[in-house]
């Protein structure tokens, strides 16, 4: 049966990896085929056909849910109903909206919408909205967050920003949303935000800087992702029975090791409603329900049934649960403490099964991280060792009972305020650990070298004395210290970073790398920050000799501050220094500076007698073993006319469309001076200024042009001076993502 359950498990992931999902009538025959095997002794063959069936039906439905391409940038009224907990940052309302209805198409289950300078919105309220539509899609980068996954796990079918709207009716049983209203009208020493997020799993209320100390500690699980309070909850309530049992105060006509397995679960299960129970609090609760099913009659079966038995629940509940980065950790965590410390000989005093358990499961979640590319965090072991019992046993109790309590007057907002106390005392003290070691980064790894360091990792998880254990150490490194590939000389590798509506562009020789535009930053939503740095640093950029800022837009120059924060930049160039932050020290462009690195071309241009910070430039050409490259920055036709008498007017292969295509730009005496083969477009997905242009594509089909646009492509690698063709992101298929639009 554990042979059928291992198969079982391994058909509910397989569609994860799979590029396009199976035609329907080949799933309609699986199960079939299925059912004539289970008799035999095939039956492994049987369940693993099953769970895969099963997991493509479901992410299939979730395809079929989403907003017709028809829809998309169309602006529609629709009425729908608020669920969830409505995001209330920096002016902006985010909500998700479900039973969604227009009058005239059909529209997905379930919509994420935003509200800019929009009114206060609750759970539980119905709206009438106008809504700019959107079909999932998110920015794509190498070793990057994926966004449109995100969506998919969370069935959301469409986002949207809202246009207009009027409410409908108030809010009916939205406790919870009036439980974290409450929370976050209780005076808790300022860290209101952090209270619900521990109560409530809602993390909307921490601040960027909250969110980076937690990260860098690697203890965003203590705060936001209720798993491990609900697994505390449970052995609370079970230990307290067993207590009242063993000093004879528990009724003897009651069994209590049934009522304590029982009320245990029944507090997980309550806590779970509290915390919305969404994804990582069904883990949990499905968890605690097997490991106390066997602690009641199954324990002869040994500890890993029920992590095997929860891993399979949660899969058949929502298949897609296993696009989300927390499944994998959380199950991950679960099999390295089992694999550690079950089937010992001897035993460890507490102190040392409390160390050694956090530094084995850093060791053990290292691959893991590192495969679903999520940053280190260096201080992890240490920071856990005295957070999680301080979070667990000294401010969850009186944050609960505060929360339960806070209709009695004065007892209920005091536990509130000494839990809020201890929460800040707690920031203050990961705040110091993560000034020390932040969250590290390191370049991308190749599968080879992660498969060897995974093995690395099980080998350190052994028992002391199992020969070939330290073999483990050297293995490990490879994840650290990772062999990278090696520029050739007389060429330049080109990545066109994927932003959204701004540009980012890394040009990087044999020993040099160089930045222009640092991609767009709108308000506290700094692309520099969340995309561009930890691109970077996934591409093995340790330093960057130069920062070229073509301009002081805040789509190309916005991010700079925080690509200057997290790296070495030697020196940063600008056409517009004046409008610059003066912390980043920028030098003017000097039109006709050239230079060379490892047989690398370089020669800026700039239109010195321009009036505005677009025409002002910085233009960049690349010439890599007779392959050019040009980067524009937001020129249009006006500096494109004087651009035509500079040296740089030859025949370049590749352009960086001017201004993103903007209809002010890419003039056909330009393409025709230039006579490129392709150009790159930079831009975001059903962006408001319309880029590109269909005039301006309308030029670049008439010339010939291959056109590679991030919207549609993702990030775009290209290297300058092979002459081969761009890889793109887009051809890294898989299933929720649309394919590339031919000829483009």
């Amino acid at each position: 049966m554990r042979t059928g359950m291992m198969a079982l498990a391994v058909g509910l992931l397989a569609p994860v990896f799979l590029p396009a999902l199976p035609p329907v009538g080949l799933l309609i025959v699986l199960p079939v085929v299925a059912l004539m095997l289970l008799p035999f002794r095939s039956y492994p063959l049987a369940f693993l056909l099953f769970g895969f069936t099963w997991a493509c039906f479901s992410a299939q439905w979730a395809l079929t849910d989403r907003l017709p391409p028809g829809l998309d940038g169309e602006t529609r009224w629709l009425e729908g109903r608020v669920v969830g907990l409505p995001q209330h940052n920096d002016g902006v309302v985010r909500f998700e909206l479900a039973d969604a209805r227009s009058r005239h198409e059909k529209l997905p289950s379930l919509l994420r919408l935003a509200w800019y300078a929009g009114p206060p919105v609750n759970s539980g309220e119905r709206w009438r909205l106008a809504v700019k539509l959107k079909r999932p899609s998110g920015l794509l980068n190498p070793d990057a967050f994926d966004y449109e996954a995100w969506l998919l796990a969370q069935r959301i079918g469409a986002t949207g920003t809202i246009k207009d709207g009027q409410r409908l009716a108030e809010a009916r049983h939205a406790w919870r949303d009036g439980v974290r209203q409450r929370l976050l009208a209780a005076d808790a020493q300022g860290r209101e935000g952090a209270l619900a997020a521990l109560v409530l799993g809602d993390g909307s209320g921490l601040s960027r800087e909250d969110w980076q100390v937690l990260q860098d500690t690697g203890t965003v699980h203590l705060l936001v992702i209720s798993g491990q309070h609900i697994g505390l909850l449970a052995a609370v309530m079970y230990m307290l029975v067993a207590a009242l049992a063993r000093f004879g105060i528990w009724p003897l006509r009651w069994p209590w090791l049934p009522w304590a397995c029982g009320l245990a679960f029944a507090a997980a299960l309550g806590y779970g409603l509290l915390a919305g129970f969404d994804v990582p609090v069904q883990r949990a609760c499905v968890m605690v329900a097997l490991v106390l099913l066997w602690r009641l009659r199954f324990r002869h079966l040994g500890a890993w049934w029920p992590l095997l038995l929860a891993f399979n629940g949660v899969l058949l509940f929502d298949p897609l649960a296993s696009l989300r980065p927390g499944f994998w950790l959380s199950f991950a965590a679960v099999a390295v403490l089992i694999f550690t410390f079950v089937g010992r000989l001897g035993a460890w005093r507490w102190w040392q099964t409390w160390t050694r358990a956090q530094w084995l499961i850093a060791i053990g979640l290292c691959p893991v991280l590192l495969a679903l590319s999520l940053p280190l965090s260096v201080s992890g072991p240490v920071a856990n060792l005295l957070a999680v019992p301080w979070v667990s046993l000294v401010v969850l109790p009186p944050a609960l009972l505060g929360t339960l309590l806070l209709p009695v007057p004065y007892v209920g907002e005091g536990l509130l305020w000494l839990a809020g106390g201890l929460i800040d005392w707690l920031f203050i003290g990961l705040a110091l650990i993560a000034g020390q070691w932040p969250a590290w980064i390191p370049a991308a790894i190749p599968l080879w070298a992660l498969v060897l360091g995974s093995l690395g990792a099980i080998l350190l998880l052994l028992p002391r004395g199992v020969p070939m254990r330290p073999l483990g150490w050297p293995l490990l490194l490879l994840l650290a210290l990772p062999p990278q590939e090696r520029i050739e000389e007389r060429q330049a590798d080109v990545w066109q970073i994927d932003v959204g509506q701004g540009l980012a562009i890394l040009v990087r020789t044999r020993h040099h790398a160089l930045l222009y535009d640092a991609g767009p930053r709108f308000g506290e939503f700094d692309l520099g920050e969340r995309v561009v740095l930890p691109a970077l640093r996934k591409l093995n950029v340790q330093a960057l000799d130069l920062m070229l800022l073509s301009h002081a837009d805040a789509d190309h120059a916005g991010g700079a501050r925080a690509v200057m924060r997290g790296l070495n930049v030697r020196r940063v160039v600008s056409g517009d220094p004046p409008n610059l932050p003066p912390e980043l020290n920028a030098e003017a462009c000097a039109s006709g500076e050239q230079w060379q690195w490892d047989g690398v071309q370089f020669q800026l241009w700039q239109w010195s007698a321009a009036d505005d910070s677009n025409q002002r430039s910085c233009v960049l050409q690349i010439e890599a073993n007779g392959e050019r490259l040009l980067l524009t920055g937001d020129i249009d036709i006006h500096a494109e006319r004087v651009l035509l008498d500079s040296p740089l007017a030859v025949p370049t292969q590749w352009l960086q469309s001017p201004h993103h295509g903007s209809r002010s730009s890419s003039s056909m005496a330009l393409l025709k001076a230039l006579q490129p083969e392709a150009v790159l477009i930079s831009r975001g997905h059903g962006n408001s200024f319309g880029h590109p242009h269909p005039t301006v594509l309308a030029r670049y089909r008439k010339q010939g042009l291959r056109i590679y646009d991030s919207a549609e492509h993702g990030a775009i690698h290209l290297q300058l001076g092979s002459f081969k063709p761009p890889w793109t992101m887009r051809q890294q298929r898989r299933f929720w993502r649309d394919p590339p639009v031919p000829g483009r």
